[in-house]
């Protein structure tokens, strides 16, 4: 069965794999699944994720149906290097390059001026991309093989608590994605910091692992 057909006609199968060295052939069947428009569960460094396609405004409406997400929350965006934002930012502050160099990667979500051409879903109307270099090596690996940005929103359903071991995904979400990359039980937490740098001044949506104070402190140091 190709990985076309599978996205259309079969649940989600879980494939166990090292947190810190996956297997290449584990990563590229995953990989392989989102080409083809499909949605794959894997980990971040906190929680599990959902990943599809960014640039595949029928796969990022996947993602939105799994989560059962309003469609005014937009979806953050992983990726495998920093010049990969090139095509997902329309400009990137100098603020936003000093706080990528001190954060990156994992720990901190930049929220940026979107480029043009992007799914309208990926930025539910707002202009803007949440961007995060991905720091798990399972999702490292992933973003990598695939060749472009994938969502990096949490599995699990909009409101509820996220997932950190498969056992306690959701069973709508677990029939509904066409793979699960399953590396044990991870950490938790609170996840990524998610601050917005479109303005004069940052603005801190979501304080996470990178606490806030470290974020002004950075600001005032390059002014």
């Amino acid at each position: 069965m190709s990985a076309r057909q599978r996205t259309s006609r079969s649940p989600g199968r879980v494939l166990k794999v090292d947190p810190r060295k996956p297997d290449p052939g584990a990563i590229a069947r995953a990989a392989e699944l989102i080409r083809a428009g499909g949605v794959v569960c894997y980990p971040t460094r906190c929680l599990y994720g959902l990943g599809a396609d960014a640039r595949n405004a029928a796969a990022v409406e996947k993602v939105f149906a799994l989560k059962q997400r309003p469609a005014t929350m937009a979806l953050l965006v992983l990726i495998h290097r920093p010049e990969e934002m090139a095509g997902l930012a329309a400009r990137i502050p100098r603020l936003a390059r000093a706080l990528m160099d001190r954060f990156w990667p994992g720990r901190l979500t930049i929220v940026l001026e979107a480029a043009e051409g992007l799914p309208a879903p990926l930025t539910a109307g707002t202009g803007k991309i949440g961007i995060r270099l991905a720091g798990h090596p399972v999702a490292s690996a992933l973003v990598s093989a695939f060749g472009g940005p994938i969502t990096g929103t949490s599995a699990n359903l909009s409101g509820s608590p996220g997932c950190v071991e498969i056992p306690g995904l959701d069973p709508g979400i677990r029939n509904g994605v066409d793979l699960v990359l399953d590396a044990g039980r991870l950490k938790g937490g609170v996840g990524s910091t998610v601050v917005d740098v479109t303005g004069e001044k940052p603005v801190v949506i979501r304080e996470g692992e990178v606490p806030k104070a470290e974020i002004l402190a950075v600001a005032k140091e390059i002014g």
